[in-house]
């Protein structure tokens, strides 16, 4: 392809002249480094590039090259456990080759090369395959086997395919189209701009658990559904996600460190591999893929890393895998929009994001979904997407946020507050809301109980009734209260006290099972239905309070998961305690 040369460089925007066959979205290499770029603009033969290294040192006049390709990933054997940059650079091999920092140009396979992996045939010669459909499997590690599936747009008879061990680019099967012969390789390329195809998109109908109890119980997320967590700095977004990263009921993790400090990244990247998975006992940071572009990498690349670890979040969707993907933190993505809108010199919208920032956020959240994968058999696979949202000061109505909100159907909203009184997760109750408890209606009623969502909508109003109940207390004391008001009181501090709030370092706290959350707020609203029960029979209510099964009521959540059944002899022990009235 023909070259061009650098007119302007403004930062991460580099305008060039004379680039006529280059599209958009196109990747070009910039001036003598051969910087990777990406065209984002063009008017006739000028092409607008953002690019994804430093650019200081390069000036007018220098050479600009085209690829002929989009900025696409590779999809094969190695990403899982494998840390990425915005682009898709193994960063552990750049580390190995440059040391702690990145050569600038570096141009390095994005999958190993010379690793063998052991392919296993799933089709024999003859059969006729279509796209999606599996052709074999590799076992990448413990927790995950890859399948190695025909590439989208290829279809036809298998007239060679063999098990072995093999390179990523090592031919394993060929098929027979138009009279054409096709190889397949284990690795395939896939643009990150453009969703990966499926056959049909299916309304979410089961819970993501993630273990925490006020978002499993009270505002949950379906597998195939999207979030958003906004809160200001130092209410525990990161912390919320990385607990979601840890314990969410996904076969496949994928975490994106869009914008946000290298120490956070870090955190992930020490803790993965001693964590072990709740259900595979296997550390964590085997069915994991991350993605670091942290907040001292170029700015361009942020846009670029969302793109990338939704691809290939997708590519394990279409195994029929349960894929979850965290996003830290989709406002330093918009913030990425804004700086390239303003050298482009665009026309601003509210505070200076680009009028299409609402545009791109949709874009991105709708690649989430339950869908029946492209493929000749039956196969569903699920992609949620939870993205962070910081917006300044923990303003709301920023503009990212109020975008995010027009499309996710979860909204976790995290205060400062309740961080700050060592309440975690700090979620407020108040303002939160899930849009997908009619999806999950059946799954919970068959699974764990019918009564499931009626106690938790009883457990909201008290919690509802208690911030009404908190500014007459501030006027004129809690003594002036009726008996069955301060009980409302007592239940909604041990709802948030000892079911709410979670301990992250507690071995039995840091997650919860579905069905042992079931059984704690059944505890605690027994015995507030009870207790309700003596007082309209004139019981007094200081000495109800004053029951020692209260203190066992708070103690329960630390009780084991292998000993659920202690909560049946709790449950009863309520009951004999108002019975001995």
């Amino acid at each position: 392809m023909s070259g061009g040369k650098i007119v302007k460089v403004s930062g991460p925007l580099v305008i060039a002249s004379d680039l006529a066959d280059v599209k958009m979205y196109d990747v070009v290499k910039v001036g003598l480094p051969q910087l990777i770029g990406e065209v984002i603009g063009l008017d006739g033969n000028t092409a607008f590039i953002q690019v994804y290294e430093e650019t200081a040192g390069i000036g007018p006049d220098e050479p600009v090259s085209g690829t002929g390709e989009p900025l696409s990933v590779e999809l094969g054997p190695g990403l899982i456990g494998g840390i990425y940059d915005g682009i898709q650079r193994p960063l552990t091999v750049i580390q190995q080759m440059s040391g702690n920092w990145i050569a600038r140009g570096i141009d390095i396979p994005k999958l190993d090369r010379k690793k063998k992996w052991t392919f296993k045939a799933k089709v024999s010669k003859g059969e006729q395959v279509i796209t999606g459909d599996i052709i074999g499997t590799v076992q990448e590690t413990e927790l995950v086997e890859q399948k190695i599936m025909v590439p989208p747009g290829l279809a036809g008879e298998v007239t060679m395919i063999k098990s072995g061990d093999c390179t990523v680019e090592e031919v394993v099967c060929q098929l027979k189209q138009d009279g054409q012969s096709v190889d397949i390789k284990m690795a395939q390329h896939w643009p990150v701009r453009r969703m990966r195809p499926v056959k049909d998109k299916l309304p979410p109908s089961e819970p993501l658990v993630t273990g925490q109890r006020v978002i499993d119980t009270f505002f949950p997320v379906a597998k195939g559904g999207t979030a958003c967590i906004p809160g200001p700095f130092g209410s525990g977004k990161t912390v919320v996600q990385h607990q979601l990263a840890k314990w969410a009921d996904a076969q496949i993790i994928v975490y994106v460190g869009c914008g946000e400090r290298g120490n956070e990244m870090t955190d992930v990247l020490m803790e993965f591999p001693k964590l072990k998975d709740p259900r595979s006992g296997e550390p964590l940071i085997k069915r994991t893929v991350l993605i670091a572009n942290t907040s001292n990498m170029p700015v361009s690349a942020r846009e670029a890393s969302v793109y990338t670890g939704i691809t290939i979040a997708e590519y394990f969707r279409d195994m029929g895998y349960t894929v979850a993907l965290m996003a830290d933190s989709t406002s330093r993505w918009a913030e990425a929009l804004r700086e390239m809108s303003g050298r482009l010199e665009e026309m601003p919208g509210e505070e200076g994001y680009p009028a299409y920032l609402s545009m791109r956020l949709a874009e991105f959240y709708e690649r989430a979904g339950k869908v029946k994968c492209a493929c000749s058999e039956e196969r569903e696979g699920s992609l949620s997407v939870v993205g962070a949202v910081s917006p300044p000061g923990g303003d709301l109505s920023d503009p990212v946020v109020q975008s995010t909100l027009r499309v996710v159907k979860v909204f976790w909203s995290l205060e400062d507050k309740l961080a700050y009184m060592r309440h975690f997760p700090a979620i407020n109750w108040l303002n939160s809301y899930s849009l997908y408890l009619d999806n999950i209606s059946d799954y919970v009623g068959n699974k764990i109980s019918p009564d499931f969502l009626v106690l938790r909508r009883k457990a909201i109003k008290l919690l509802q009734d208690e911030a009404s109940l908190e500014e007459i207390v501030r006027l004129v004391g809690v003594e002036s209260l009726s008996a069955n008001d301060r009980l409302t009181l007592a239940t909604a501090k041990s709802l948030r006290e000892d079911f709410l709030h979670q301990m992250a370092f507690d071995p039995e706290d840091t997650y919860t099972s579905l069905q042992k959350q079931y059984q704690l707020l059944q505890l605690i609203m027994h015995f507030h239905h009870l207790a309700k029960e003596a007082i309209s029979r004139k019981q007094n209510l200081d000495d109800i309070l004053k029951y020692k099964i209260r203190e066992k009521i708070a103690k329960a959540k630390y009780i084991p998961e292998d000993k659920i059944a202690t909560f049946k002899e709790l449950f009863n022990e309520v009951e004999q305690v108002f019975k001995g009235e």
